[in-house]
């Protein structure tokens, strides 16, 4: 009879894990170019004479022992038995918000923010390892629940979980980790959420955005006008929905005029001058402006096949900040030009089809749901961090899944992929019994 590590090996999806080894590789040969000097130990003998010491000045060479340490970490999460992750998500999910409220007393303040631990020499942020624990918990919660039933106390509670963990985060003065929690709408959406609920979270971030950008008078005028003509051609709906339809054009009334309060009011002053480049890139080219300026001209000038391996001179003369981090796909752009760039977003395409169809084909509620959190939030990263380096995103500093220089975000993420890949494990076992 085969033991329970022979199961896994023979059910576990190695496509999914042959793309997540391959994208990690070519994270590791970025963050080695993105932090190259000339003074740094040849590709040849890559470790030369330095002490261990000596090398740990070196982000590639401490990306190697994260990735090291993320290999065990995977032979940990696919041995678990998958009945442990539906077991434990909600104390997990409780031993995550205990964390993350101590947290911004006991952390220092790193780069504005008090979101990492120190443990020695390793720095971690809970606000990473969040996503995956908020995931298990609603997706353990969406498990006795119905989403189509549309029952109140079941969506309060839904929105309890998933919006608690990024308020906790926003107190540690982390926005961009914060704002990852709202792609778990896409999860609940196939589950049976109504799409309403999209419909009018999107319809209130365009009327946001162009409260910015147009006058306000212009706006307002433009939606009554609107809302009239509906009324003009239906009247059906003139008689049924008047009163909740003047109830919206309040709402939106005072969204239109209170954008002006929350940008000056509750906005911090770096996070209103990102969104004012992104408006206008020109506004601040030598502030704010700098780094995605200094991006978007690193990827410009890779061309079509790039300047070729440790040959970007944006990246050698540090003209982008967090350039191993954040912005390490300018280094793609710039080394490997379009070709590496387009290489790269296949990658992610295909990764983000593979889970879904993980998901799709899971038997229960929570492994369903939870591989859409996953395929979720990994969309969420990769498209705000390609579009924040060529501008089309603000500035909010969350990495590119895999690629990105740090332990905390490679951990959280191959935890994330892995937790699936686990459950999916046991999948032709639970259909033999």
């Amino acid at each position: 009879m085969p033991t329970a590590p022979a199961r896994h090996n023979r059910s576990l999806d190695w496509v999914t894990v042959l793309i997540y080894l391959l994208m990690v590789g070519l994270g590791w040969v970025s963050v080695y170019a993105a932090s190259y000097s000339p003074d740094m130990p040849s590709t040849g003998s890559l470790f030369g004479n330095l002490s261990f010491q000596e090398l740990m000045a070196y982000d590639w060479f401490k990306q190697i022992l994260w990735i090291g340490t993320a290999i065990v970490l995977i032979v940990v999460l696919v041995v678990i038995d998958y009945k442990a992750y539906d077991t434990f998500a909600f104390a997990l999910y409780g031993g995550m918000i205990v964390l993350l409220i101590i947290t911004p007393f006991i952390a220092r303040p790193i780069g504005g923010s008090r979101s990492w631990l120190e443990l020695g020499p390793m720095r971690l942020q809970p606000a990473e390892f969040a996503k995956f624990v908020t995931a298990l918990a609603v997706s353990r919660f969406m498990a006795g629940i119905n989403l189509r039933q549309q029952n109140f106390r079941d969506q309060a509670v839904l929105a309890g979980l998933t919006l608690l963990p990024p308020v906790l985060i926003l107190a540690a003065n982390e926005t961009g980790q914060a704002l990852v929690f709202a792609a778990f709408l896409l999860a609940y959406f196939r589950e049976g959420m109504s799409p309403l609920i999209l419909v009018i979270m999107a319809a209130a971030a365009i009327i946001l955005i162009l409260a910015l950008l147009v006058p306000k008078l212009w706006l307002v005028v433009a939606f009554t006008v609107v809302l009239g003509l509906v009324f003009l051609f239906n009247r059906k709906a003139l008689r049924h929905h008047l009163p909740l339809s003047l109830s919206v054009w309040a709402v939106v009334i005072g969204m239109v005029f209170g954008v002006d309060f929350f940008f000056n009011n509750v906005l911090q002053p770096h996070q209103r001058k990102r969104i004012e480049v992104l408006i206008n890139p020109s506004a601040d080219p030598l502030g704010v402006g700098w780094n995605v300026t200094q991006s978007k001209i690193a990827i410009g000038s890779g061309g079509f096949d790039g300047k070729g391996f440790l040959q970007g001179t944006q990246t050698k003369f540090d003209f982008v900040p967090a350039q191993s981090t954040d912005f390490i796909f300018c280094t793609i752009g710039e080394e490997w030009g379009w070709l590496g760039c387009t290489t790269v977003i296949i990658l992610f395409i295909v990764l983000l089809w593979r889970i879904l169809y993980v998901a799709e084909r899971q038997k229960s509620v929570f492994g369903r749901t939870y591989g859409y959190c996953v395929a979720s939030i990994m969309f969420f990263h990769f498209a705000v961090n390609i579009g924040m380096t060529i501008g089309l995103a603000p500035v909010v500093g969350i990495p590119l899944p895999f690629f990105s220089y740090g332990g905390s975000s490679l951990w959280s993420f191959t935890t994330l992929l892995f937790i699936l890949l686990g459950i999916d494990a046991y999948r032709k076992q639970d259909l033999e019994r």
